[in-house]
């Protein structure tokens, strides 16, 4: 190991994807490289540790709280593109996000960025932050009655389920409404599903022939 060459550990939990980092970095010779599955004593003296997205924001949630001085920096390479959960992994203390399929030349940039002190965000991931900074996010409580929605729920059934009035839940789907700038119920979801602040497998309740469904504006 050269005295200049700044050491990256990497842990990714793919091991496919971790030979393939650690390959594409070693061809290059300008890191001192470590693996997780090799060597996990490396993590104690990286410049950079390369994670997938959960050990990620572990990592980075641990190294904010416990360390102090020059923690290590945190880079993410995952195929999770939606806009929440990039702001959980920029709030959690991660310092670059990349996704899986970026060339070679992209990881060397990041990485060394990251090695300098940096940040790095794939452009992709820039502009899905751009996005979300320019929209109001989503209150704790309005994000459960999101979910409940999505599951067809009407308003009676979420004020059931989260012990609150009726009247507290059509304030919360006004205003989850309005912030996701949707023209219905049923629209909310379908925005919510598209940037990634519920599932994207939720099945829509389909409207009943003749009648309004529940993808109408009516509070009910």
């Amino acid at each position: 190991m050269q005295a200049n060459q700044p050491s990256v550990h990497i842990m990714h939990a793919d091991a496919v994807m971790a030979a393939g980092i650690h390959a594409l970095l070693a061809e290059r010779g300008e890191f001192h490289l470590t693996l997780q599955e090799r060597q996990p004593h490396g993590q104690a003296h990286a410049r950079v540790i390369v994670a997938d997205y959960d050990s990620g924001i572990t990592l980075a949630r641990q190294l904010s709280a416990d360390r102090f001085g020059a923690a290590p920096r945190v880079l993410i390479v995952t195929q999770l593109d939606k806009e929440w959960q990039v702001r959980t992994a920029m709030d959690s203390g991660v310092h670059g996000y990349l996704l899986q399929g970026c060339s070679a030349e992209e990881l060397l940039r990041a990485v060394q960025q990251l090695s300098q002190g940096m940040r790095y965000l794939a452009e992709a991931v820039t502009r899905c932050v751009a996005d979300s900074l320019s929209r109001e996010t989503l209150t704790g409580r309005e994000t459960d009655v999101l979910q409940l929605l999505a599951k067809g729920c009407c308003n009676k059934s979420i004020a059931r389920e989260l012990g609150i009035g009726v009247g507290t839940v059509k304030t919360h789907v006004k205003g989850l409404m309005s912030k996701l700038e949707a023209t219905a119920r049923t629209h909310a979801v379908v925005v919510a599903a598209q940037r990634g602040l519920i599932g994207t497998g939720v099945r829509l309740p389909a409207p009943v022939p003749g009648r309004p469904g529940r993808g109408s504006g009516a509070m009910q």
